[in-house]
């Protein structure tokens, strides 16, 4: 970083390839909110099982805390974060994230009004940001995007207000669905075709890295709080299996060359919205996962508990899901293994009802390493493959 101020406000092609050391900052905000979302999620299998309401809850808030990081990977992408509007961008994200991430536990029950409040806030600092700033105004339109800014604070407020719980999920989900489409629209007339796609991509590759670190620390501290057992050891030793592989998967070979992709992409910006919403599924699979991963180490041969099928099955079923349209962005195709492991994956739900836990997460890592080898054996037949985007 640079002497605040003085650095320049809009990003220059040759500085989009790497994101700052402001930007690595604000995602250790989000090391904790994902944490916040684990929790809450294996409270609720513990207590009873996840049901449909439970999942709906956590889903909008882990949606609010993404849509936080997205529109602030996109904004630096556009705004350079060593400039005075750029650092009043992420330090203002970072404190409403932080406070996001803390009312996480209780967001949907006695602090729904602060989640929404530390959301709204950070939208409307933003409006006021664009409008003393004239150096924002890049001369595209960016009236879509400061409506649905407006729009959709009016439900969030208004759902953390109410006292039903599913008028409260209903008026935050058309907040949602407010705010998504107008964003991207306003953002790719705002920032044009100046889009660092470099950059985009890097911060996507980063935030997957620490849903990763996520499922590591909940994997530890499960093992760490248990016994030490056999059982309990083999059970994290499937974990770490588990998160190598999800890792390997990822990377290969669409992780790695997404930078290309977007840079490649006729259209950046559409390039780099369809990606962000891949990740959103594939960090939302890592992030079940490592539930799931929590749960056969704290209790590996406990009597089976089918509802726990959402988290050790269906969290690597979640990230395949992500990962095959990942695949499809990137290199216009969809390997055969990323279904083939979805169909082995289910194949595996009757034994839910007869099988310990520890069993299941045996099957979902031997899933994962499949596909992983696969990938090897695929990787030593053929060239390496450029990426060829579809966007």
């Amino acid at each position: 970083m640079g002497e605040p101020g003085r650095e320049q406000l809009a990003r220059e092609e040759l500085s989009w390839h790497r994101a700052t050391i402001l930007e690595l900052f604000f995602d250790l905000v989000f090391v904790f909110a994902l944490n916040r979302i684990s929790l809450r999620l294996s409270a609720d299998f513990h207590s009873g099982g996840l049901g449909f309401t439970q999942a709906a809850e956590t889903l909008l808030l882990a949606l609010g805390l993404w849509f936080m990081w997205q529109t602030t990977a996109a904004l630096t992408s556009r705004v350079h974060p060593d400039s005075r509007p750029g650092q009043f961008i992420v330090f203002s994200s970072m404190a409403g994230a932080t406070v996001m991430a803390v009312s996480v536990p209780q967001g949907f029950e006695g602090r729904a009004l602060v989640f929404a409040g530390a959301w709204v806030s950070v939208r409307l600092s933003r409006v006021l940001l664009y409008l003393l700033v004239p150096r924002l105004h890049t001369g595209g339109s960016s009236l879509p995007g400061l409506l649905s800014l407006l729009g959709s604070s009016a439900p969030w407020i208004a759902g953390a207000l109410v006292h039903d719980p599913l008028l409260r999920g209903g008026l935050w989900a058309l907040a949602l669905a407010i705010e998504f489409p107008g964003f991207v629209v306003g953002f790719r007339r705002w920032a044009g075709i100046q889009v660092a796609g470099e950059h985009l991509a890097e911060r996507l590759q980063q935030i997957f890295l620490i849903s990763l670190g996520e499922a590591v620390f909940v994997s530890g501290r499960a093992f760490s709080d248990s016994d030490i057992t056999f059982p309990h050891g083999l059970g994290f030793a499937l974990a770490f299996v588990g998160i190598v592989q999800l890792w390997r998967i990822y990377f290969y070979r669409a992780g790695v060359v997404l930078p290309q992709a977007i840079t490649a992409a006729r259209d950046p910006a559409r390039q780099s919205v369809g990606a962000a919403l891949s990740h959103l599924v594939l960090i939302s699979g890592v992030v079940l996962s490592g539930v799931g991963f929590e749960l056969y180490i704290s209790e590996p041969t406990g009597r089976p508990e089918p509802n726990w099928l959402i988290a050790i099955l269906g969290g690597p079923a979640l990230f395949l899901l992500g990962r095959a349209p990942f695949e499809l962005q990137v290199f216009g195709r969809i390997s055969l293994s990323r279904p083939l492991g979805l169909l082995a994956l289910g194949l595996v739900i009757p034994a839910g009802w007869l099988a310990p836990p520890v069993a299941l997460g045996a099957a979902a890592a031997a899933v994962l390493a499949g596909i992983a080898v696969v990938d090897a054996w695929h990787a030593r037949q053929r060239r390496v493959e450029p990426p060829a985007p579809l966007m």
